[in-house]
Parts: structure tokens; C-alpha cells; sequence
């Protein structure tokens, strides 16, 4: 079975993966590996992101109290 890696090792990984094709000494077939794994790291991290941010909880002061509301975010418009 797979290790499970967090958002922190697949962003380790999808730097180097940068850092090797910004280098230049990859062939073509090389290139296009890693950019197609790299392309699948940035799309777990960003879905990682996502699932953090729906669960991200938030403590409002309410007359003295305090109380757990879910973080909504506020459109830019």
C-alpha cells in the first residue's frame, strides 16, 4: 500500500520537479514527464488546499462568548 504524503512533501517534490525542468538538462521525453507530474502534484495540492479551507473554523466574539462558525468566504465583487 502507498504512503499517504502531505502538502508539504508534494510541494517539496513539485519544486524539484520545477527546479529540474527551470535546469534545462532534461531531454524532451523527460521534460514532458515531469511536467505531466508535476501538473498531477499541483492538482492534489490545490485539492488538498481546498478540502482545508471547507473545513476551516473560525471563533467570532459574540457578547462574550465565544462560538465556532464555518469560514465563508466573501466574493471580491
Amino acid at each position: 500500500m502507498a504512503e499517504k504524503t502531505n502538502f508539504e512533501d508534494k510541494m517539496k517534490e513539485l519544486e524539484e520537479i520545477a527546479q529540474e525542468l527551470e535546469n534545462g538538462e532534461l531531454n524532451l521525453d523527460e521534460s514532458m514527464k515531469k511536467f505531466e507530474m508535476g501538473m498531477k502534484l499541483s492538482k492534489e495540492c490545490t485539492k488538498i488546499l481546498d478540502e482545508a479551507e471547507k473545513k476551516i473554523m473560525i471563533l467570532v466574539n459574540d457578547n462574550g462568548e465565544l462560538k465556532e462558525e464555518e469560514f465563508k468566504i466573501q466574493d471580491e465583487n
